[in-house]
């Protein structure tokens, strides 16, 4: 039982990974107009921004969603 509920705990830290990452890389891309991890994707400055904004969209509900299955299981 403790390894089931251990894998909502994971998923929760990747998605805050996933979200620090992604919101770094966009404000960096906004404000100083460096390219940030994802700089090797192809295409110019509006892709790179939609793939920050998508993921970073992408990590908020993952980890909220992470967070609320852990707290049903009584891991918070």
């Amino acid at each position: 039982m403790e390894r089931k509920t251990m894998k909502y705990d994971v998923l929760q830290v990747l998605a805050l990974l996933l979200l620090a990452v992604c919101v770094q890389g966009l404000v960096r891309l906004l404000v100083d107009g460096e390219r940030g991890l994802l700089g090797g994707l192809p295409g110019g400055f509006v892709p790179l921004l939609l793939t920050y904004a998508v993921l970073t969209a992408v990590g908020v509900p993952a980890a909220a969603w992470a967070h609320s299955r852990a707290k049903a299981l009584g891991r918070r």
